[in-house]
């Protein structure tokens, strides 16, 4: 990497001596000829017979009498040889660079259709693996789900959300209705769920209640019976935790969605993430709300003794956590992402693999005080230069332009180095560091390191 040493971008895992076992390669005229000039003999006429000519009249009658007309051909040869869509199968797994309309018009559906099947919008993102409807229906007005008795809605049922599940999905799989699903859990049709959240697909012990009450620390000490006139000074705060939207949140506090978008100069598309701050309009001024607990953050802003900028740290642990709030790929499906990007750009997939599991353990969630992100910890500014050397621009939080970017600077990094200890050297500590100082301690560690696991994973 080019940038100036400062104790390096830093790393997710420390420097080991490869004790990992050996991994096996995810396996990269007709010729004219000359005819004589002499003259043919003259064509001999002879007279037909008129009782022939007759019968070859009657037969050349009889024969044109079922010949289908040139204007008729035209006519219907281009829609019987128009090709048919592929029968579309109940189910569809997304691979990456799929789109619902291009789904749709491959299978020749309606894109509304597809979307209405599987509770989704048009700007909702989905992700390969993830696990679409085709054919059926949309899971909304079945059946009612009959009111739970007293007795069995002590508490709300549960679900852990997996890899591949929709909303639709899960409120079909449980017999309720998706409207309740986004009720119970303040949610919507542009909600964005990841495996691991706890979704509530039943309406638990405070049936009827029309709003649930603002937070504790969010409410007045004596709450009025009717609230006054409408004071709308922004002297409320929310502190977003993981699994919250918009809508939930406006939904939970009392207050509509458009003010409190407003408020918060925010549209239905911004990206919310734990720990950020929302202006909640409408609280009462008189209440000054008791301070929201500090949690611990993300990311530390140390690393082997070393202090990062605020504003690095601050980037760092936006960034972590909307990693955390994103679905990505397994370890092992990293590894095989690692080394097919690396086939496919002429990289040594043994080495770009060393370089994937010193930085991060194959994780694509990893990120360092430094802002070092994911998978092959790269830091934005190497991200842009990365994006330079492949010619497209790169985000470096989606699992695959992560990849993309690291083995692009290992390549350029080889390419230009005297030998391979030297490019490994520039990973870690930078090209130009490397070049004016040569190798500090921490850096022929490293090197070796990345040498050791080199051999492991060829």
């Amino acid at each position: 990497m080019t940038t100036p040493r400062s104790p390096k971008k830093t790393t997710s895992m420390p420097i080991i001596a490869a004790t990992t076992a050996a991994l096996p390669a995810v396996m990269l005229s007709s010729l004219a000829l000359a005819q004589p000039a002499t003259a043919l003999p003259a064509v001999q006429t002879q007279k037909i017979p008129a009782s022939l000519t007759a019968a070859m009249q009657a037969q050349a009658a009889a024969v044109s009498a079922n010949v289908i007309p040139a204007s008729a051909v035209a006519a219907t040869i281009p829609t019987a040889m128009q090709p048919m869509a592929p029968t579309a199968p109940a189910t569809y797994t997304i691979v990456r660079g799929d789109t619902i309309s291009g789904i749709a018009a491959r299978y020749g559906l309606n894109t509304n259709t597809v979307l209405q099947l599987n509770g989704l919008s048009g700007n909702t993102i989905i992700y390969p693996g993830q696990q679409i409807k085709l054919s059926g229906s949309a899971a909304a007005p079945s059946a009612p789900a009959p009111a739970p008795s007293p007795a069995s809605s002590s508490s709300a049922a549960s679900y852990t959300v997996v890899s591949g599940d929709t909303l639709s999905g899960i409120a079909a799989r449980h017999g309720v209705a998706l409207s309740d699903v986004f009720s119970w859990n303040g949610l919507n049709g542009r909600s964005i769920i990841y495996p691991g959240q706890k979704i509530k697909v039943g309406p638990g012990t405070n049936a009827p209640a029309p709003a649930a009450p603002a937070p504790a620390a969010l409410a007045p000490a004596s709450a009025p019976a009717a609230p006054a006139a409408p004071a709308l000074a922004n002297t409320g705060s929310y502190t977003i935790k993981s699994g919250d939207t918009l809508g939930g949140i406006a939904s939970r506090l009392g207050v509509s969605l458009s003010s409190l978008l407003s408020a918060n100069k925010l549209s239905m598309s911004t990206i919310i993430y734990p720990g950020q701050k929302l202006a909640i309009p409408g609280a009462p001024a008189a209440s000054a709300p008791a301070p929201a607990p500090v949690s611990a953050p993300l990311v530390p802003n140390t690393f082997l003794g070393y202090t990062y900028p605020e504003a690095v740290v601050s980037s760092a642990n936006a960034n972590k956590a909307l990693l955390n709030a994103s679905p990505v790929p397994s370890t092992a499906q990293m590894k095989g992402i690692v080394a097919d990007t690396a086939r496919r750009m002429g990289v040594d997939p043994s080495l770009a693999m060393a370089f994937a599991y010193q930085e991060s353990g194959f994780n694509q969630r990893a990120v360092s005080p430094a802002n070092a992100i994911g998978t092959m910890q790269v830091i934005p500014s190497s991200g842009e230069w990365a994006s330079q050397l492949v010619g497209r621009k790169l985000n470096i939080l989606d699992p695959y332009d992560n990849v993309t970017a690291g083995v692009a600077i290992i390549r350029a990094l080889v390419n230009t180095s005297k030998d391979l200890n030297t490019a490994i050297a520039g990973y870690y500590q930078g090209q130009y560091s490397v070049s004016k100082h040569g190798m500090y301690d921490d850096t022929k560690a490293y090197v070796a390191s990345i040498l050791s696991l080199k051999k492991n994973f060829s």
